[in-house]
């Protein structure tokens, strides 16, 4: 018996009572401004094209990209991730039509400034792999490995047309030594200081990417485990942020997600930058498969899987479901 009545003293479920208690004594909560959509946009197509493995999700024309862009402005959602997809016969073992003035993502990106301006935070994907033919996140030396050195004057290049077309935060991707310095460098020195670098900081080599392939029509020959994170590997993750920070990282993002949690909390505690998760094709794929197969409650693990990124310590959160997610969010207000 406790010393002060009936055993046990201490009830937690009381706080669990009701609807409107669990909401006050939540300690975190989603918000629409948490959210960033990721968006692809397919060069030479009339119709938006269906993923197969990523139910809703689609290859936009520009126009249909216009209009998800306003209606992630309309449904509060913080940002927009640009992914560029080139028709196959333009792409070469350099990636060129990744640093055209008028390739497909620096059009997108000046279609998506002309309609919403700066209601929506625009994002680009700063990396080789969606525009060579060997589909890497860089160009290949003579023996057909990553180039890193070379691959970097490559994103420079990169960094300052999409800076030029009106992105407001790039996303160096491809996991290059130097990257992030590099871009930094290539931003300032054309005058545009006020752009922001979103590093890809801890981006494990993962089975998590394949329906993304299909997203972005990869030519990818081989794998990426000389340049992305090898998945045994936590504290090396820290090194990569310690670099990224010293070289002018403005935010810094752990990819995928959902099974790297423990690296995202361990960012989170050691940095006082913004830090986002990407909730990545196959954990989208994973819940719409398992729900329409009846298995689990689509929305309540939508909200869930989201609420982890949270809890683990995402300020801000990429997910296919941002705009969806977004409007369910605003109706609860």
């Amino acid at each position: 018996m406790s010393a002060y009545g009936s055993f046990p003293g201490s009830r937690p479920r009381r706080l669990r009572t009701t609807p409107a208690m669990r909401r006050m004594v939540a300690e975190n909560r989603l918000h629409p401004s948490d959210l960033i959509l990721p968006a692809f946009v397919r060069e030479g197509i009339s119709e938006p094209l269906a993923i197969s493995a990523m139910p809703g999700v689609v290859q936009h024309t520009r126009d249909t990209l216009r209009k998800a862009a306003v209606e992630a402005v309309e449904a509060g959602v913080a940002g927009i991730m640009l992914f560029g997809v080139p028709a196959d016969e333009n792409k070469d073992a350099r990636g060129t039509a990744g640093t055209e003035p008028d390739g497909i993502l620096q059009l997108a990106i000046r279609d998506v400034k002309a309609e919403v301006g700066d209601d929506l935070v625009i994002m680009s994907d700063l990396c080789l792999d969606e525009y060579t033919d060997h589909g890497h996140c860089g160009v290949l030396d003579e023996h057909g490995r990553v180039d890193n050195d070379a691959t970097l004057e490559r994103y420079a290049e990169m960094a300052q047309v999409q800076a030029d077309a009106g992105v407001h935060v790039v996303g160096p991707s491809g996991m290059m030594d130097g990257q992030v310095g590099v871009v930094r460098d290539a931003l300032d020195e054309t005058g545009h200081e006020d752009v922001s670098i979103l590093a890809y900081t801890a981006k494990y080599s993962s089975a998590f990417y394949g329906p993304f392939r299909e997203a972005v029509g990869s030519s990818l020959q081989g794998d990426r485990k000389t340049y992305q994170q090898d998945p045994a590997n936590a504290r090396e993750s820290l090194r990569e942020l310690a670099l990224d920070l010293e070289e002018g990282a403005d935010m810094v993002m752990v990819k995928p997600g959902g099974p790297y949690l423990d690296i995202l909390y361990r960012v989170a505690q050691a940095v006082d930058v913004p830090v986002a998760a990407y909730q990545i094709s196959g954990e989208f794929a994973m819940i719409e498969a398992a729900a329409e197969k009846g298995w689990i409650e689509r929305d309540r693990a939508i909200l869930e899987s989201l609420l982890g990124f949270k809890r683990a310590g995402a300020d801000t959160v990429l997910t296919y479901w941002a705009t969806e997610v977004a409007g369910w969010l605003r109706q609860e207000r």
